[in-house]
């Protein structure tokens, strides 16, 4: 039986939320609750992915009790992890599994942020196909 394989950009949410390394911390955790996300991407000037900002990176900063002035970039993930759009679902599911993330940036050939990759996303995928087309 041949598998077929499901491409990222079908399962991946569009119109993510993007923060520049500037931003405050209190607008970025506004941006967290307005919109129900857990996680925004943080942007350099060319909008590429630098960073993550995870209500994990808020619970931190409040815990640390900074002052309003705080950047995003001081509190933010660095390492950002990506997938590219012609990867494939276990692919993406392994790097999520090897970092330990349940968020993946998807970047087109540029690197530009084009989607976002949920293991919420993989899951209901799973349950819908019985993960027989993650390859």
């Amino acid at each position: 039986m041949e598998q077929r394989s499901t491409p990222i950009t079908q399962l991946m949410t569009v119109g993510v939320l993007t923060v520049p390394e500037d931003a405050l911390v209190a607008d970025a955790a506004a941006a967290l609750l307005e919109e129900e996300v857990g996680s925004l991407v943080v942007v350099d000037g060319d909008d590429r992915p630098t960073g993550m900002f995870t209500t994990t990176d808020l619970a931190d900063f409040v815990a640390a009790r900074s002052g309003d002035d705080a950047r995003v970039a001081e509190y933010m993930t660095e390492e950002v992890v990506t997938v590219g759009t012609q990867q494939s679902l276990r692919e993406a599911a392994a790097k999520m599994m090897r970092h330990g993330i349940h968020h993946l940036p998807v970047t087109d050939e540029e690197g530009d942020v084009v989607g976002m990759l949920s293991t919420m996303d993989l899951t209901a995928h799973y349950s819908y196909t019985g993960g027989s087309d993650m390859v």
